[in-house]
């Protein structure tokens, strides 16, 4: 029988990236995304339903998006739905998280210019396009040279 887990978002950061390190020293971060998406219901309103979901990003990626992204940034995110539970206070807990295998930041940052109150000096190029963060792009650009080589 064939599968498939794929999950491609596009929504906007509820806050900060959260960055942790795991006991071997794998970066992880995690971002809280607010998707929107507009419906009519039975009596022909339009309405607006928020849909807010946990990205968990890992690696290099992860401190890329730690360093980039702020609350209210447009990104877009493919990866994979995970299911995890555990045990707290003697209840099992459970949680449905996407696990992105590519985060794309969509436009300008949020705040508006590069050099208000969340920028910090003039644009560069790729705050205006859309750029790939995939694990393999990200290391291959950090192994290779400097930081004119990074893909934004």
């Amino acid at each position: 029988m064939v599968s498939l887990n794929r999950v491609l978002l596009i929504g906007n950061l509820t806050k900060d990236p959260e960055l942790r390190y795991t006991p071997s020293g794998t970066p992880v971060a995690n971002l809280r995304l607010a998707v929107n998406s507009m419906f009519k219901d039975q009596a022909g309103q339009r309405k607006e339903e928020t849909c807010f979901v946990t990205i968990v990003v890992w690696s290099r990626q992860a401190e890329i998006c730690n360093q980039y992204l702020k609350k209210g940034r447009s990104v877009f995110i493919e990866g994979r739905l995970i299911y995890r539970s555990w045990e707290a206070e003697g209840k099992t807990r459970s949680t449905m998280e996407v696990r992105a295998d590519r985060v794309q930041f969509l436009g300008p940052p949020a705040g508006g210019q590069a050099g208000g109150p969340q920028g910090g000096g003039p644009r560069a190029e790729s705050e205006t396009h859309p750029v790939p963060a995939a694990d393999a792009e990200v290391e291959a650009a950090a192994e290779g040279g400097s930081d004119a080589d990074v893909p934004f």
